[in-house]
């Protein structure tokens, strides 16, 4: 199939100016599109494939669609057809590892269609040529901001351009910022994408803006909420540890740059990530503190925006499971503690969040004054403001009716993740509850407020009982390390990081003189420590939160469904009567939009590109009216980060404009990534040659026989890129064959790891000398991190352990034990993939070309044909890690199931034909092995 057949025009889904100029822009040339976030690119795409799909007579592959963006492309695709009442139209068949027969794929490619697949198994197939490039119209890639010269997707376009210079290619990406970082980053990009053609599309764009901002905008109604004094307290002393940490890691890494290692660009999401990646190619000679303080730098962050998001009681338990993540064992020195937790800001994070939750008070009793604990329990700000909203909602809509649209009258409330939507949940459920125990049940009655105080102590009720059953494992581990330690630890640390019991001459006391309970106190170190409440307060604590009557009588939450009494829980309601929840989801957002059509939406927290869409639905709909009501924190961090989102995505564009206007018009490389026959002749002539060896020269490019499993790596895409064929196989021997005698088995740093704890890399070295003259062990690094095995070796070991019998625990070692068991192995250590594919085109020099059929029979049996090695990879691969299932008898076991599921419901005496009696209890024994103790 040729480019030629050529989208026929439809009915379109795309009602605002821009996108109907987008996408005649789309149908008329190819190009890389990158559009700001919320502008609609889902819906663009559908349409732009649907156009095709009407046609009826082309082949179009989408390659990088995620799972749900399948769906919404399927639906969309289903329901534009019944629509247009396009006889041709297929829709969307999503090809992935569900559906892996390689005669069903072949067969419906020649039929043609539209087809979402998986990078791994597309470029498998057009390698293999069950996929011939020549017969696909085009390809849309998604995500084109991943596509980097490494990755299967930009190994897929090579392949498809090499033999394809008529199908067209369409790349999409609603993420800026990777176009903008490096040298020349959109040049770099469109290269990697055999693209010429840069269509950007930001908030900005004069036909976008005019397109949203004309007559029918949606009303937007801003509500900037003050935080309480102790929110305002505990971010200001969590911003202050985020910034003593920057300032030590700059003190202790100078030789980086740090141009944005500041407070602000701590805000953003990928901080921690960017810091990191910096650091990982000298990560074995950073110190201790530099790492320790990388990883507190994540939990810092978090606790910016938990504090905001998560309710008083939640937030503490949040912060209890943190401190206790970074507490140290007992007789631990302070240089194993996590920095931050010496500052004194630190204090005053949990000094103030506990005081958020109850705090002390001092009771008189004819005998003494004791000290108790009294529940404060402080309400988050936004949900009163929440409630009024609905109550307002509520009087427009009794005394001033809107007119009737086409709206549902539903009212929407988007926050930022499921938590948040669970927290929503509970007050909406409870804040109209009574307290009629309650002294501030009178106030509430007065002011009729909505209150969240029901909600707030059940939740307090429960964190009391979590704390309990926390101090009594603590305890228990506790009086483990004091067994262990032999009494070497000071009792002072121990008193004071874990069992929280004073000393009898001292009562425990705080900074300012605070009472029992109002402060978690410090360790002997310095350190923040943990805080248990004693019995009695706790059973005080628990008497001022019992159950009222007003809670009483709440429906008990529905845990399961037995599908009785259903009228007590489920009932109808009608569009107008409902509060939809939701947390944001991208693209599906639309789709929320769409089908609930809301009059009323809360934007509980800020996101950008939420409101875009509400802009795009709005202008999409005359007869629709939209009111928004956007709520954040006064200078807060949400408030800050939402600005830094919306500034740094103007910028990215910015860049790119200007990157665009100066970009090269014609590119260094061909366009279709082919190399020049001429050239290609005399480098294979020049490497044939080499040495004088062998004179007869042949313009065929070397040929390398690749393990289908190895192309989750990017090596393959490596090698092809130097002009290599790669062959992909089912291997049972090695992962490369570069000769008939050159064998490789690769290895990651992680792989190399677990194949030497589990043994199989003996066997698998014991195989290749079986079949192959020069096997040899490939040891490669990530391009990114330290070339050096000092992070996974503790060098202050032996080559042997202790015990003779037992195997040493140390990488090297390991290492040095397999060259001594084979040593005719090669061991070849590579930095990189790039480096990986340099030695490989070296070590082919002067050497025969591999036999693909014979490096698959290699390690079958006689009876077995390498024409039955169908690409089944991952059941295989699955059936393979299962006890008792070998590379030699795992082909009677695929000859007799037809999947893993009867494998695992076979009976012993089924498997002992097949792998024997031994091997046949190993499998049945796995998948039927007793798991109750395991759930216990």
């Amino acid at each position: 199939m040729s480019a030629n057949n050529a989208p026929q025009p439809v009915k379109l889904s795309l009602p605002l100016e821009y996108q109907q100029h987008l996408f005649q822009e789309l149908r008329a040339e190819d190009e890389l599109v990158v559009i700001a976030k919320g502008l609609g690119l889902m819906r663009l795409v559908t349409n732009l494939l649907h156009s095709y799909d009407a046609a009826g007579n082309n082949l179009v592959i989408v390659v990088g669609a995620e799972e749900r963006e399948n769906a919404w492309i399927g639906g969309a695709l289903a329901e534009s057809a019944a629509i247009s009442m396009a006889p041709r139209a297929r829709g969307l068949t999503v090809v992935n590892t569900d559906l892996t027969g390689v005669a069903s794929r072949e067969k419906m490619y020649a039929k043609g269609g539209i087809y979402s697949i998986t990078s791994r198994i597309l470029v498998v197939d057009l390698l293999t040529g069950l996929l011939n490039p020549e017969t696909i119209t085009g390809l849309i890639i998604l995500h084109a901001d991943k596509v980097i010269a490494t990755s299967l997707e930009a190994f897929i376009l090579r392949v498809y351009r090499q033999k394809n210079k008529k199908g067209f290619l369409k790349a999409f990406s609603d993420n800026p910022d990777p176009f903008t970082i490096g040298f020349s980053p959109l040049s770099t990009m469109m290269r990697n994408l055999f693209l010429r053609k840069a269509s950007l599309w930001p908030r900005f764009h004069v036909t976008v803006a005019s397109s949203l901002e004309g007559k029918k905008k949606a009303e937007v109604i801003e509500l900037e909420i003050p935080m309480t004094e102790a929110m305002r307290d505990i971010q200001t002393a969590i911003m202050e540890c985020v910034e003593v940490s920057i300032h030590e890691l700059k003190k202790g890494n100078s030789g980086l740059e740090m141009d944005d290692w500041n407070l602000d660009s701590a805000l953003l999401k990928n901080f921690d990530v960017m810091v990191r990646r910096q650091l990982d190619p000298n990560w074995h000679r950073v110190s201790w503190k530099t790492k320790q303080i990388v990883s507190d730098l994540t939990v810092l962050r978090g606790l910016l925006h938990s504090v905001l998001a998560l309710d008083c009681v939640s937030f503490l338990q949040h912060l209890d499971t943190i401190h206790a993540a970074h507490s140290p064992q007992p007789g631990s020195t302070r240089q194993s503690q996590s920095p931050w937790l010496f500052l004194d800001a630190a204090h005053t994070i949990f000094d103030t969040a506990k005081r958020r939750v109850y705090n002390a008070n001092t009771k008189a009793n004819a005998k003494s004054s004791i000290d108790s604990l009294r529940p404060v329990l402080e309400e988050q700000p936004k949900w009163e403001l929440l409630g009024e909203i609905l109550e307002e909602i509520d009087r427009d809509l009794y005394f001033e009716p809107p007119m009737r649209d086409d709206s549902n009258g539903t009212i929407l409330i988007m926050c930022s993740d499921e938590a948040t939507t669970r927290q929503l949940r509970d007050y909406l459920q409870a804040m109209h509850v009574e307290l009629k125990t309650e002294n501030e049940a009178t106030k509430q009655k007065k002011e009729h407020k909505p209150s969240a105080a029901f909600m707030m102590r059940k939740r307090l009720r429960g964190y009391l009982n979590w704390k309990r059953e926390f101090a009594q494992v603590s305890n228990a581990l506790f009086a483990e390390n004091q067994k262990a330690l032999e009494g070497a630890v000071d009792p002072r640390i121990a008193q004071g990081g874990y069992k929280g019991k004073a000393p009898a001459n001292k009562r425990r006391r705080v900074r300012g003189g605070g009472a029992v309970g109002s402060a978690p106190g410090r360790n002997a170190n310095g350190t923040v420590a943990q805080y248990f409440e004693k019995p009695d307060e706790v059973a005080e604590l628990m008497d001022e939160v019992q159950i009222t009557e007003g809670e009483a009588n709440q429906k008990a939450d529905i845990i399961a469904d037995p599908l009785e009494d259903m009228e007590d829980y489920f009932e109808l309601y009608e569009m107008q009567d409902l509060i939809v929840i939701h947390a944001y989801d991208g693209d599906q957002d639309e789709h929320i939009l769409e089908e609930i059509k809301p009059r009323y939406i809360i934007m509980y927290e800020p996101d950008a590109s939420f409101i875009r869409r509400i802009e795009v639905y709005r202008s999409s709909h005359n007869d629709r009216n939209v009111r928004v009501y956007f709520m954040f924190y006064g200078g807060s961090v949400e408030e800050q980060r939402y600005l830094a989102t919306v500034r740094r995505e103007k910028d990215s564009f910015t860049k790119l404009i200007k990157e665009r206007a100066s970009m090269s018009i014609v590119m260094t490389t061909d366009s279709h990534g082919v190399e020049d026959p001429q050239e290609a002749f005399l480098r294979t002539v020049n490497t044939r040659i080499a040495g004088g060896g062998r004179l007869a020269a042949t313009a065929q490019p070397p040929r390398v026989v690749v393990d289908v499993r190895e192309f989750r790596s990017s090596l393959p895409s490596l090698l092809h890129g130097r002009n290599m064929i790669i062959v992909p196989c089912m291997l049972t021997v090695g992962d490369y064959i570069l000769s008939p005698n050159i064998c490789v088995e690769r290895k990651s740093i992680n792989d190399l790891i677990s194949s030497f704890k589990d043994g199989r890399l003996y066997t698998q070295a014991e195989t290749m000398f079986q079949h192959y003259k020069n096997p040899m062990l490939l040891i490669e690094f990530d391009q990114n991190k330290s070339f050096t095995l000092e992070p996974f070796a503790d060098l202050s070991g032996n080559l042997r352990s202790v015990n003779p019998n037992e195997a040493p625990s140390d990488l090297q070692s390991k290492i040095v034990l397999l060259t001594l068991a084979f040593p005719r192995l090669r061991v070849v250590w590579s930095s990189s993939p790039y480096q990986t594919a340099e030695i490989f085109e070296g070590l082919k020099s002067q050497q025969d070309e591999p036999d693909p059929v014979a490096a698959v029979r290699a390690g079958l049996d006689k009876n077995d044909r390498a024409e039955d090695q169908a690409f089944n990879v991952e059941p295989r691969e699955m059936l393979g890690v299962v006890p008792g299932v070998t590379p030699k008898n795992i082909k009677n076991v695929t000859l007799e199931a037809d999947n893993v599921r009867e494998v695992a419901n076979m009976e012993v005496s089924e498997l002992e034909p097949l792998i024997g009696m031994q091997a046949a209890r190993q499998v049945h024994g796995f998948f039927n092995r007793n798991l109750i103790d395991i759930d216990d």
